[in-house]
């Protein structure tokens, strides 16, 4: 049915028809339930200023125990409290209600929430709550919503692991980390299955809690062992770091060295942290390999780790890195530069035509702050279709960013470029486009880019709207 107002409106009506409730909402999906909660409610108003439109066709009984399942629906979402509050009371026949009797108990009138409460309360068990949870853990973010958070938490807490199991694979990441929490404070997960979930998981919230909690669980050398291989061998970060981190706690901080270069700028601070600990220097152990700018097993975190924990003076051993046959080692390089203030432009400026995209972006970073000082025809020139994309991409943003007439004739040039995004780009530069001081509108030149810029912007417009759609053009 879909997560809108509408939607529930179209449902509330085939609800009045006589559809089953089942097949008019997918209960498995809390958007439908709160869709359907806030659809029943709408009123069209072209068809009436007080009455939504299910109500022309099939108003509800008088008496509400005449009413069936689809009837209790509209009735438990009716706008009148009493009728709500009726419904709640006559809903306990019908367990497919239970959605809609967890939302009313968020309802705004008391009288209607207290009800439903009660009613809640009486029939939670844990497999109802397993069943509930996305939604209740939705309704609980509303102003009224904590009874229903607090009565989840209850039942879970009386379920078994393999119960739980169903909401640690759940898609939605709110679930996963309640039932995970759930574990942890029940100590339902042994340390090695807590790491596991914590190097496996994408939630940071989820990685955070298991990793935390698997390393603060820990009491026995062997599974110490196994912990720390799942979180030091893990692919997300987050997780590495504890695992790094965990190494002084555990004796083994000069495993730590190794992780000074990881990929990973949190690993490495971690890293560097253990091992100063241990009364190393990451500085002096980060210049000893950028020693040999020829050495091809050089890691390229060791490169940018220099320039995160080193000085001005450490740009002797990042400039030599320069021309090093390693993409990543090039980009880092530059990179380390840059943070270190030491960004020359004539030496930075022959890599904005490196092969490496990555290069290239980090290039163009570092010469952001002097665009001014390289030669606008030589940027030109990189702007053309020619040209590599990552090469364009660069140049444009070097052009846009020194401004002036040079910016706007790239831009007029880019409209018409084969890749979408940078047409878009270069469009959006021309309309907020103004002359600088000494400049004026009526210029010669700047008329004559205007004047053409108008007449192919009509096309970028019309490129832009195939490829919002899913057509390039």
């Amino acid at each position: 049915m879909g997560d809108d107002t509408r939607g529930g409106a179209r449902a509330a009506v085939r609800l009045a028809g006589g559809a089953p409730l089942r097949s008019t909402l997918n209960a498995a999906d809390p958007d439908d339930w709160l869709a359907l909660d806030s659809g029943v409610r709408e009123v069209v108003w072209y068809r009436s200023p007080s009455l939504p439109e299910w109500e022309h066709s099939a108003p509800l009984p008088a008496d509400l125990t005449q009413a069936d399942e689809s009837g209790l629906a509209l009735a438990l979402c009716h706008r009148d409290g009493r009728i709500r509050q009726e419904a709640v009371r006559r809903s306990i026949r019908y367990p497919g209600l239970l959605p809609l009797i967890v939302i009313r108990c968020a309802d705004w009138v008391g009288p209607v929430r207290e009800s439903a409460r009660r009613l809640l309360r009486e029939v939670l068990d844990v497999d109802c709550a397993v069943d509930l949870a996305p939604l209740i853990l939705r309704v609980g973010r509303r102003e009224r919503g904590a009874f229903g958070v607090e009565a989840l938490g209850e039942a879970l807490g009386r379920a078994s692991h393999g119960r739980l199991t169903a909401l640690f694979a759940a898609p939605d990441r709110v679930v996963r980390r309640f039932a995970y929490r759930l574990a942890v404070d029940s100590r339902l997960l042994r340390p090695v299955e807590l790491a596991r979930v914590a190097a496996q998981d994408e939630d940071t919230v989820v990685q955070d809690l298991c990793a935390t909690a698997a390393l603060t669980a820990l009491c026995d050398e062997e599974a110490h062992e196994d912990v720390l291989s799942l979180l030091l061998a893990a692919r997300n970060p987050r997780t590495r770091s504890a695992g790094v981190t965990a190494l002084r706690r555990a004796g083994r901080s000069v495993e730590a060295e190794s992780f000074l270069s990881d990929r990973s700028a949190l690993v490495r601070a971690c890293a560097r942290y253990v091992v100063r600990q241990l009364g190393g220097n990451p500085a002096a152990w980060y210049r000893e390999r950028c020693k040999a700018p020829d050495d091809l097993e050089l890691p390229p975190g060791a490169v940018i780790g220099l320039a995160e924990c080193g000085d001005r003076a450490d740009a002797e051993f990042l400039w030599p890195l320069l021309p090093h046959p390693a993409a990543g080692v090039r980009a880092r390089a530059v990179a380390g530069l840059r943070a270190l203030d030491c960004a020359d432009a004539k030496q930075l400026r022959p890599l904005l035509d490196d092969p490496a995209a990555a290069v290239v972006r980090e290039t163009a970073l570092a010469l952001l702050p002097s665009a001014k000082e390289l030669a606008a025809g030589w940027l030109l020139e990189r702007t053309s279709s020619e040209r590599q994309r990552h090469v364009r991409l660069a140049a444009f943003r070097l052009l846009d960013a020194r401004g002036g007439v040079v910016a706007l004739r790239a831009a007029v040039g880019l409209l018409e470029d084969p890749d979408v995004k940078l047409r878009t780009w270069a469009g959006q530069s021309v309309q907020r486009w103004h002359p600088p001081a000494g400049v004026r509108r009526c210029d010669a030149e700047v008329g004559e880019l205007l004047d053409r810029s108008r007449h192919l912007f009509s096309d970028y417009v019309l490129r832009r709207r195939k490829w919002e759609a899913g057509v390039d053009g």
